[in-house]
């Protein structure tokens, strides 16, 4: 004999298959042909009806679904989660920081740069402002509570705007107006 040739001796040799593997075997091909045959009748009867799948009675994607869940899965599957989060702090501020520093402090803008995440509030003075870089870190604090761990890093506090400059007969060349509001 050659190298190349199987010697038939020393070829394990597979039982042939028994009676009960020979039903199971059967009863197997019986099965998928059986299943093919389902498929084939569906796809012919979804053909006469116009084509496409139907809701039945087992909810799928295309089935309606409350405001607020959609709402939801649309933020979910946008990533709007933390944006849409930040808005809804701007619009609860006086809940959480409290009415009389909400009377004087307007958030202003965030800033979702994960290396940054910064929270820009306006004081209508110096002295709430002061006041606000005190509570800063308190504030922080709070609002990871209601928003998560990390949302924001940073309040940048931002004083009074002064009035738009104007040129006229008592204004010093140069003068950016007042610093501050007289109240």
């Amino acid at each position: 004999m050659t190298e190349n040739t199987p010697d038939p001796a020393a070829a394990p040799k597979t039982p042939e298959p028994s009676g009960v593997d020979l039903a199971r075997v059967a009863l197997r091909a019986a099965k998928e042909q059986a299943r093919a045959r389902g498929d084939a009748a569906q796809q012919k009867k979804q053909a006469r009806r116009g084509g496409g799948l139907r809701s039945g009675a087992h909810s799928d994607g295309r089935d309606p679904m409350a405001l607020g869940a959609a709402i939801n899965r649309l933020l979910t599957e946008r990533g709007w989660e933390t944006p849409a989060a930040v808005g809804g702090v701007m619009g609860r501020w006086p809940e959480i920081v409290g009415d009389d520093l909400a009377k004087h402090c307007v958030p202003l803008r965030y800033d979702d740069d994960p290396a940054e995440r910064v929270l820009t509030v306006q004081c209508d003075s110096t002295a709430w402002a002061t006041q606000l870089r005190l509570l800063a870190p308190e504030l922080v604090k709070r609002l990871n509570q209601d928003l998560g761990h990390g949302t924001v890093r940073l309040i940048k506090v931002q004083g009074p705007g002064g009035p738009p400059r104007r040129f006229g007969p008592l204004r010093a060349p140069g003068s950016k107006g007042p610093g501050d509001t007289y109240g």
